[in-house]
């Protein structure tokens, strides 16, 4: 039954209920969190055979030796690997160190005279970005940081609201770029449509020289079905438009290989990487060569990346089926929340009713299990309808996740039917 077609009596007896469990949990003294994305232990095991199958040989096929200095754009091995990654060629990758935050903080930073160049007849207004939401959280710290102003447009099932993006563009000329996580998105697991990539491709002729779409490609590889999602190649699709100088695609082997220790790409067109590369020069003289060289030799082609990415798969399904069925239990058909269903990925995206996200949390937080903060998921950590609540079930084992969850749809419930009995008042 939908709490909204609950009169006061029933609404007063749900609520009673729901505090007996809400202080039984209380009095188990948990400690549980479902904060970040991270792989569980049991994924960072599959890349164990990283540590030592160099076996001292450290030469590249050219023979050059991976130990001494140089090669800011990475290995030659290494930049093809990330090109099937990536999808496009190897020409067009930088492959990095551990982090591919690190390199889109890096690109923006090196964009940043260019675009404050294009505006210098504007006076002091602020750069902006355009922000697809719900997103991920340190997209926005990056424009933070820079004081890079963030405008919100809503993302929808095929990708952002290409409607709106393209009128934002038409009439700031400000707006110098936008963020994106286009398949198994962050938090939502949604995948862009064919048609939202081929207005991607178009949109620097709306928005006119430099303008940037930083394609963080994080999740490409993490399926959570055997059929999976198809995201159409902006690159190829950009380059049939003779707008590839306005691609930047990026992703990492974070949650393929050791999250802490893997290596990151970065793919743009051959004009951007040259300048790119220079900016980098004052700072780097080159990245850890000898682990891109291991993650050559571990994971060595697509397919053997395909057959690793099934056993993560395997360790995360029955997780991500779990959270699906506590969810679907307990919030299904009570018209209180409505959650994603994703198909890859490392989240679901849970929007409570408007103005409850915050409390929910709050009691969670309050009985010993964390979640990521409400707002997390929106530009400056504001959630203008106080609804978004992003959950991440990969890295907990799945006793402590059941229990987390059954937490979760408890606080979601009382917090839900104190507002409908606060407003029956």
């Amino acid at each position: 039954m939908e709490f909204s077609q609950m009169n006061r009596e029933q609404l007063s007896a749900l609520q009673a209920s729901l505090r007996d469990q809400y202080e039984s949990f209380k009095q188990a003294n948990l400690n549980l969190d479902l904060t970040r994305g991270k792989p569980a232990a049991e994924q960072l095991d599959l890349s164990n055979a990283l540590d030592g199958i160099l076996e001292g040989f450290y030469l590249l096929q050219d023979g050059t030796d991976v130990r001494n200095y140089g090669g800011i754009l990475g290995i030659p091995e290494a930049r093809q690997l990330a090109a099937a990654f990536l999808e496009v060629d190897a020409s067009e990758v930088l492959v990095g160190g551990n982090s591919s935050l690190t390199l889109m903080f890096n690109y923006i930073d090196h964009m940043l005279p260019t675009w404050r160049k294009d505006l210098s007849e504007g006076g002091t207004e602020r750069l902006k970005f355009i922000c697809p939401v719900p997103g991920y959280d340190r997209h926005f710290t990056i424009c933070e940081h820079f004081g890079i102003e963030m405008l919100n447009v809503p993302l929808l099932d095929g990708g952002p609201d290409m409607d709106q993006v393209e009128a934002l563009l038409r009439a700031d000329p400000l707006i110098k770029g936008i963020w994106c996580v286009p398949k198994y998105s962050n938090p939502t697991g949604h995948t862009y449509s064919d048609a939202v990539v081929d207005r991607f491709a178009k949109l620097a002729d709306i928005a006119g020289a430099h303008f940037t779409i930083l394609w963080d490609n994080a999740y490409t590889v993490h399926h959570l079905e055997d059929t999976h999602e198809q995201l159409k190649n902006l690159m190829t699709t950009a380059r049939q438009q003779h707008t590839q100088d306005s691609v930047v695609i990026l992703g990492s082997t974070s949650k393929v290989t050791f999250a802490g220790a893997g290596v990151a790409f970065l793919a743009t067109s051959p004009t951007n990487l040259k300048t790119f590369e220079k900016f980098l020069s004052a700072s780097v003289i080159g990245y850890d060569k000898v682990n891109q060289l291991r993650h050559v030799r571990f994971l060595q082609d697509s397919q053997h990346i395909a057959a690793h990415m099934v056993k993560h798969r395997n360790i995360i399904k029955p997780k991500f089926d779990l959270t699906q069925q506590i969810l679907t239990q307990h919030l299904a058909g009570k018209g209180i929340a409505t959650w994603t269903q994703p198909r890859g990925g490392y989240f679901v995206s849970l929007d409570t009713l408007p103005g409850l996200a915050t409390e929910v949390i709050r009691q969670a937080a309050a009985i010993g299990v964390k979640l990521t903060p409400a707002g997390a998921t929106f530009p400056y950590g504001v959630d203008p309808s106080n609804s978004n609540i992003r959950i991440a079930p990969t890295f907990p084992a799945l006793g402590s996740l059941q229990r987390a969850l059954e937490v979760f749809v408890v606080c979601l419930q009382l917090v839900t039917v104190n507002h409908f009995l606060s407003d029956q008042r």
